[in-house]
C-alpha cells in the first residue's frame, strides 16, 4: 500500500489488512465418500438394509440435541419455511429485540440442499449399493455474537455425513479486540473508517494469523450440538476443517468522503480501461513471458463495473478467484482478494505431509494448515493491485501532462520528433506501456513488436529483423522524451515516473467521450 499513501500523501490517514469473511467446511473424512461410509457401517455392525433405519436414527438425534441445547441457551429455536429468508438480517433483528450484545442470538432449522448418501439396489449385480447424491435435508443455523469473534454463525446438516459451515469476519473479530484494549474506534458494517491507533490495530490482524483453527472451529461447532463427535460411537470422530472461501482486504482510509470521491472515478476509470489480461494475471503474481502465460493458461479472465448501493464496484476475475475495488463508507477505498479455487496457487512444503522427503512448492491446499500462506498471496495480490492503480493518480491537466512529449527534443546533439498522442502507433506504444505486466521486469524489443505487429510470423526472420529495426527506433524515440529507461546490464527497458504520467493521462483521455469531457470541463 506504499505506492498509494506516497501518491496521495496527506489524504490517506492510514490503512489495515486482514481477513475479511472466511467460510470453513467441516467434514467428517470417514463418513465423506461411499466407500467410507460403508467402511464406518461395517465397523458397527450396520447391515446396508438397515441403513434408512440407521440414519433416521442419527438425524433425530442431532436434531433433538439441537433444540436441547436452544433451550438450555434459552435462546429461540425457529422454524423457517423458506432458505431464501435472509437469516443475517433476521437474527440481528432478534438479538436487537432480545439487547443480546455479546453471547448466543438465536437457531435456525431449515429445508436446504445438501450432498447425502441413499442405499439403493443394483439390478445388475443384485446388490445393494451406497450412493452420494444431491438431495434435502434440514440445516441447523446457529447465530451467536461471541466475545472473542464478534458476530458469526454456524450451519450443521442433520443427515449424514454431517457436513458443517463455519462463517466468521476478521473486522468483527478486530471490533473485539479494539474493545477489549480500549482502542477508540468508529465501525459501520464490517470497516473502519476511524481507530485512534492504527498501527497497533493492524497488530491485532496479524495476531489472527496465529490461531489454532481446528481448535476453534471444533469448539464453535459443539455449541450448536454438543457431543457431535461420539454421537455416532465410543470413537471420537473429528472434522477436517477446510477453508472454502476467503476474502482478504486492505482498507485504505482517507481523511474525508471528499477526498475518496475526488479520486475514485480516476480509478474506476484506470482500472477498467487498462485491465486487459496480461495485467489482470500479474495481479495474482502469474508470469507473463513474451506477452504469453507461463504453464497453463486460465479457462476465463473477466473484468466487471457494477454499481451496488454503497458505491461503485470494479472486478477481476481468474476462474473462481477475484480481486475487486469498491468504496465503503464513504472514505474508505476497499481492495479484496477472494480465493476459492486454492490450487492455482503455491505453498512450500513437504510432500503429503511427508517430512522425510523434501520441501517443494506444491498446490496449496483448502485446508486451514495453509490458511496463512493463503493471507499472503492474498496480500501480494492486493499490493500489485494498488501499484497498479497508483499510476491513475494525474495532478495536473492533460495538456500539462502530455505537452512536452508533443514538441521535438534533442538528445546528444540529435534531434528527435515529437510524439503524437493521437497517432495510431504512438498512442499504441503508450498503451502497452501503461500495461502492468512489465512493471516488474521490464519489457524487451520483441514484447513491444509483438504488441504492435502482432501479424508478423515470428518464424519469418527477415521480416523479425526489419519489425525489429523499426521497433528499436520507436524505443529511442520514447528514450529521448524521458517516456521510457534502460535497465542497467540488460536488454529490457521500464517505464519512467514521467512515461507513467503520461501513459495513464492519455490512456484516461481516451476512454472518456466528448460529452464526458465538457461536463467535467463545466
Amino acid at each position: 500500500m506504499k505506492e498509494l499513501k506516497l501518491v496521495y500523501g496527506d489524504k490517506v490517514v492510514g490503512s489495515i489488512s486482514g481477513w475479511d469473511r472466511i467460510r470453513f467446511r467441516g467434514t467428517i473424512r470417514w463418513l465423506a465418500n461411499t466407500r467410507g461410509i460403508g467402511s464406518f457401517m461395517s465397523s458397527r455392525g450396520i447391515l446396508l438394509k438397515d441403513f434408512g433405519k440407521w440414519a433416521e436414527g442419527v438425524t433425530k438425534t442431532v436434531r433433538k440435541t439441537c433444540a436441547e441445547q436452544a433451550a438450555r441457551m434459552e435462546i429461540p429455536m425457529i422454524y423457517l419455511r423458506s432458505s431464501g429468508i435472509d437469516k443475517e438480517a433476521m437474527a440481528r433483528r432478534i438479538a436487537q429485540e432480545h439487547g443480546v450484545e455479546t453471547g448466543n442470538i438465536c437457531m435456525f432449522s431449515v429445508v436446504e440442499p445438501c450432498r447425502a448418501p441413499l442405499v439403493r439396489g443394483n439390478r445388475s449385480t443384485k446388490k445393494l449399493e451406497i450412493e452420494m447424491g444431491q438431495r434435502k435435508c434440514v440445516w441447523v443455523y446457529h447465530y451467536w455474537n461471541d466475545p472473542v469473534l464478534g458476530f458469526g454463525h454456524t450451519r450443521l446438516q442433520t443427515w449424514l455425513p454431517l457436513s458443517a459451515t463455519i462463517c466468521i469476519n476478521g473486522r468483527h473479530w478486530l471490533e473485539r479486540q479494539l474493545i477489549r484494549e480500549g482502542i477508540g474506534h468508529i465501525k459501520d458494517g464490517n470497516c473502519f473508517p476511524y481507530i485512534d491507533d492504527i498501527q497497533r490495530a493492524q497488530e491485532h490482524m496479524d495476531e489472527q494469523l496465529k490461531t489454532n483453527w481446528s481448535d476453534l472451529l471444533q469448539g464453535l461447532l459443539e455449541r450448536n450440538c454438543p457431543d457431535l463427535r461420539t454421537m455416532l460411537g465410543p470413537d471420537s470422530l473429528n472434522y477436517y476443517w477446510s477453508a472454502d472461501e476467503t476474502e482478504w482486504a486492505t482498507d485504505v482510509m482517507f481523511r474525508s468522503t471528499d477526498s475518496l470521491d475526488r479520486i475514485f472515478p480516476s480509478l474506476l476509470r484506470y482500472g477498467l480501461v487498462s485491465a486487459q489480461s496480461p495485467t489482470v494475471m500479474r495481479f495474482f503474481g502469474k508470469n507473463i513471458r513474451d506477452g504469453k502465460f507461463c504453464g497453463r493458461a486460465p479457462d476465463e479472465i473477466v473484468t466487471d463495473l457494477r454499481k451496488r448501493y454503497e458505491g461503485m464496484r470494479l472486478k477481476h476475475w481468474i476462474n473462481h478467484n477475484s480481486i475487486k475495488m469498491y468504496n465503503k463508507a464513504g472514505s474508505i477505498l476497499r481492495l479484496e482478494t477472494t480465493i476459492n479455487s486454492t490450487r492455482d496457487f503455491k505453498v512450500f512444503r513437504h510432500p503429503n505431509e511427508d517430512s522425510s522427503r523434501p520441501a517443494s512448492w506444491q498446490k496449496m491446499r483448502k485446508g486451514v494448515s495453509d490458511l496463512h500462506r493463503r493471507a499472503k498471496v492474498s496480500q501480494g495480490c492486493n499490493n500489485r493491485y494498488a501499484e497498479h492503480l497508483a499510476a491513475a493518480s494525474i495532478k495536473e491537466t492533460l495538456l500539462q501532462s502530455a505537452q512536452d512529449i508533443c514538441s521535438h527534443t534533442v538528445q546528444n546533439g540529435r534531434r528527435h520528433r515529437a510524439i503524437n498522442p493521437w497517432r495510431k502507433d504512438d498512442f499504441d506504444t503508450l498503451q502497452f506501456l501503461a500495461r502492468g505486466e512489465y512493471t516488474i521486469r521490464g519489457f524487451r524489443n520483441s514484447d513491444l513488436r509483438q504488441w504492435l505487429y502482432p501479424e508478423i510470423d515470428a518464424t519469418d526472420q527477415w521480416a523479425a529483423r526489419r519489425f525489429s529495426g523499426r521497433v528499436t527506433r520507436r524505443i529511442q524515440l520514447f528514450r529521448a522524451h524521458g517516456i521510457i529507461k534502460k535497465i542497467s546490464h540488460t536488454t529490457r527497458y521500464s517505464l519512467t515516473s514521467k512515461g507513467r504520467k503520461v501513459a495513464t493521462a492519455i490512456l484516461a483521455a481516451s476512454s472518456v467521450d466528448i460529452e464526458q469531457l465538457m461536463e467535467m470541463a463545466a
